[in-house]
């Protein structure tokens, strides 16, 4: 018997015209969507209206809502700090979120207290501190700590501070720290530390480095010199660090950049912070149920939960996605920041080429995220799924990928990568030098590499347990090519030439990422998010690298070699000896005659002919 659909019309009827939240609750009570809305009534009534007009993700949720309820407030700036509260606390399954928001860390400065100290704090309180963050981890924090406290000699200990200690610690003496525990320094001197650290922490490092200049001519001039030579050497440091800030090509400001790349049920968010110009820190964080949502609501969501928590909101935002209900979000942040915010997509120029590294970030980071989960229990998935879509025999726990790389035929070569359950097996890789093919024809190229490959399996009897054969004597359960049909049937001709007729073969396109297997006309299209697809990507990814460093290190040799081969009396020894004392040709060459001449196994008749021929 199907349980009898509610009727909301009256509740529905109910609803105020009024700003607020509103929580989706599941038969059994459970929260499934938590939204606001400047109208509660025209928000509500939206969810029960025909389905072509909304999302596929709110078109799966809406028949498992039995219930909802809602809270008014006073303005829709509350209702998105109430939105972010209630998502934090109930995780409801339709809301794209921060992953373990709760506890994201921050650094404190107490400047409640007499001698403040800087120190890592989980959450923020309105006590009159000072917080900096949230930081993705902990180890962000950390990472920052270590840095702020080889700069700034502020102190680590937790002790109270009268001034009256009979000796320091030895953070004293490695000037780590003023002092404040033996009255080396008074109150307003440590303070200027800390008001150092406050700036640096902001990204005024050029205000930081010139008071700290100025304290040090100061010192100078009272010829206090060793003082003056620690605040040289922090001053120097200041500066390294600053020298390693990226300086962007806009006016100096404050600006965080948000750049995302999603796939599945979760999205990778990288944010570039800029601080005066300056980029001078980056963080990724990870918003879960974000699947079938438009990127703008996953920007959305992140940009409310995250400046929800943050107790630092700049002036302007870039985004790449164009956020939804924007005026209401910027008017909360500016609320937030008690200035103006404003939140857009850059569309040309410096803002614009910033956007895309910030983007190009996301995407490598969520790349590197789906490479962590395959090797933390992904890889059964994958090997399962790829089996699966070959219609293979048997799970592929080994496979063997090839690739060629050459440049218009030149320095050819082949590489064999093996994987053993998902991962590289880098003991039995394999490089072919291309020994029987003259100009452009990758394919005829593949063969050799193969037809040399499966030779040796043959002559091995296609053991399984290597043996004196090696890699060369375990048959792999699938052989993946790098390349089209045209690749996959040059490495068939092989099978069929040498009797392979065990060992399923495919081939993976990097145009459209499609698979081909022979005798099937219609490439075998996976999903973007498929595990079986990123296995197979990962081989192919690290058949062609391997390719490609050992074509550049056969190129570097033969220019090597015909820069020396050439001139009577350098033999192979001899070269290797000038390379290991010069490093390079172009080493050699800028050398003296006498110097090359110093070399071993070198006389000054043979250097003064090398001279001369380079």
């Amino acid at each position: 018997m199907t349980e009898k659909k509610r009727d909301f019309s009256a509740l529905l009827r109910a609803a105020p015209p009024r700003p607020g939240v509103y929580l989706m609750r599941d038969a059994a009570g459970g929260v499934l969507y938590v939204g606001k809305a400047g109208s509660l009534r025209n928000r509500l009534r939206s969810y029960f209206a025909k389905k072509a007009s909304l999302a596929p993700k709110i078109r799966k949720m809406v028949p498992q809502v039995a219930d909802f309820e809602f809270i008014l407030t006073e303005s829709d700036e509350e209702a998105v700090l109430l939105e972010c509260n209630l998502i934090k606390e109930h995780k409801p399954l339709y809301n794209a979120r921060l992953k373990d928001d709760k506890s994201y860390p921050f650094i404190k400065i107490d400047t409640t207290e007499d001698f403040p100290r800087v120190y890592f704090t989980r959450g923020t309180a309105d006590d009159g501190s000072l917080y900096f963050g949230p930081y993705a981890s902990a180890y962000s924090v950390r990472r920052t700590l270590a840095l702020l406290k080889k700069l700034f000699p502020y102190r680590s200990c937790a002790k109270t501070i009268t001034g009256a200690d009979p000796r320091p610690c030895l953070d004293y003496h490695i000037h780590r720290c003023v002092g404040p525990c033996i009255g080396a320094v008074d109150k307003d001197e440590y303070g200027s530390v800390i008001r150092q650290v406050t700036l640096f922490l902001k990204g005024k490092t050029d205000a930081v480095a010139k008071q700290v200049e100025g304290q040090m001519r100061e010192a100078a001039e009272r010829l206090d010199f060793e003082r003056a030579a620690v605040l040289r050497d922090q001053h120097k440091a200041i500066e390294k660090v600053s020298a390693g800030q990226k300086v962007l090509h806009f006016s100096p400001e404050s600006v965080d950049v948000i750049g995302l790349a999603a796939e599945g049920d979760e999205a990778w968010v990288e944010v570039f912070f800029i601080r005066q110009g300056k980029l001078v820190g980056r963080d990724n964080f990870i918003m879960a149920g974000t699947a079938e949502d438009e990127p703008g609501s996953v920007v959305t969501a992140f940009i409310e939960q995250f400046y929800s928590a943050s107790p630092f909101v700049p002036p302007r935002i870039l985004i790449q996605h164009q956020a939804v209900e924007a005026e209401a979000l910027e008017s909360w942040l500016g609320q937030k920041r008690r200035g103006t915010v404003r939140v857009h997509v850059p569309q040309r120029g410096e803002k614009r080429k910033l956007m895309r590294m910030v983007e190009e970030n996301a995407a490598e980071g969520l790349e590197q995220l789906r490479v962590r989960q395959m090797a933390r229990g992904d890889t059964e998935a994958g090997i399962g799924e790829l089996q699966d879509a070959l219609g293979l025999p048997r799970p592929p726990r080994r496979i063997e990928c090839y690739d060629i790389s050459n440049i218009q035929g030149t320095n050819p070569v082949g590489s064999m990568v093996v994987f053993e359950d998902g991962k590289p097996k880098t003991a039995h890789y394999r490089r072919f030098k291309i020994k029987t093919v003259e100009g452009v024809d990758d394919y005829s190229m593949m063969r050799e590499a193969l037809t040399r490959r499966f030779k040796r399996l043959g002559k091995a009897g296609g053991e399984n347990g290597g043996g004196e054969h090696g890699a060369w004597g375990i048959a792999p359960d699938l052989v993946l090519i790098d390349g089209g049909r045209g690749h996959l049937g040059a490495a068939l001709q092989v099978f069929l030439e040498l009797g392979v007729d065990s060992i399923p073969l495919a081939s993976l396109a990097k145009e459209n990422e499609e698979l081909f297997v022979p005798e099937t006309p219609d490439p075998i299209r996976l999903p973007r998010s498929s595990k079986a697809l990123f296995l197979a990507q990962r081989a192919r990814d690290e058949a062609h690298r391997f390719a490609v460093t050992f074509h550049r290190q056969r190129r570097s040799k033969k220019s090597v070699s015909s820069a020396l081969d050439g001139v009577q009396g350098i033999g192979p020894k001899r070269r290797r000896m000038l390379l290991r004392r010069f490093g390079s040709v172009r080493g050699i060459r800028e050398a003296s005659t006498e110097e090359v001449a110093a070399a071993p196994g070198m006389t000054m008749k043979l250097a003064a002919r090398l001279k001369e021929y380079l």
